[in-house]
């Protein structure tokens, strides 16, 4: 499992944003439905401007980082491991080693020689780093887009699972050119990041521990304290 721990970053400057974070990853917010059943629990403050979550789905651990890189202002941690059960009403009273991670991985998040503020750590440290590398990259690419990219692959995105859908449909809602759609596809690498996510979940399932393809997660604890 995965807990992800999300600190804002420069409330004093900005305000609290938390309330309105919350509401976007309400239960019924399409990035959560999209995954159903893979929210163990919900996001929710936690202390002052910092919300928390478990997710059971690497995949829609992904995206959620991604999504909040993309909305900028947020420390993410992403924590890799083991958690107890049974789960209490609120990750507020969570145990585990994902938790444990969690927050290591949002203060190295804070860190500000980073030029993505995401984290991953687990029981694993190969493993969460490569988790890390490959999420940071994906980062990169998504911190640098353009709102004219944005604009097509939003659209892109939302038309997943409409065949009638073309590019050509796209080029006319916006009221450009098909082959400026294209080109902004191809300056945003939205095909390079479609095909990366995959990798991406897949370390993090790595850095958890899962198919055996490391140590339990508190073996590797131990290792690592001892």
């Amino acid at each position: 499992m995965w807990t992800l721990t999300v600190d804002q970053v420069g409330s004093r400057r900005v305000g609290d944003r938390v309330d309105a974070l919350l509401a976007g990853l309400a239960a019924d917010s399409p990035l959560v439905t999209a995954a159903p059943g893979a929210v163990l629990l919900p996001f929710e403050r936690t202390v002052g401007d910092e919300v928390q979550a478990v997710i059971a789905d690497a995949g829609l651990v992904v995206d959620l980082a991604l999504h909040l890189v993309r909305i900028g202002g947020w420390s993410i941690g992403i924590g890799a491991g083991r958690v107890d059960t049974p789960l209490p009403p609120s990750s507020r009273a969570g145990s585990g080693t994902a938790f444990i991670h969690a927050r290591a991985a949002v203060e190295a998040a804070k860190s500000r020689l980073r030029s993505v503020p995401l984290a991953v750590r687990g029981p694993r440290a190969d493993l969460a780093a490569e988790a890390e590398g490959v999420l940071v990259l994906l980062g990169s690419v998504i911190d640098r887009r353009t709102e004219a990219g944005w604009a097509v692959i939003d659209r892109m995105s939302a038309a997943t699972g409409e065949p009638g859908t073309r590019q050509q449909d796209i080029a006319a809602a916006l009221g450009i050119s098909q082959q400026a759609v294209s080109a902004r596809l191809r300056a945003a690498l939205w095909a390079e990041e479609v095909a990366a996510r995959p990798a991406a979940a897949r370390l993090l399932r790595l850095a958890a521990g899962d198919r055996h393809d490391g140590p339990r997660d508190d073996e590797g604890d131990e290792g690592e304290a001892g």
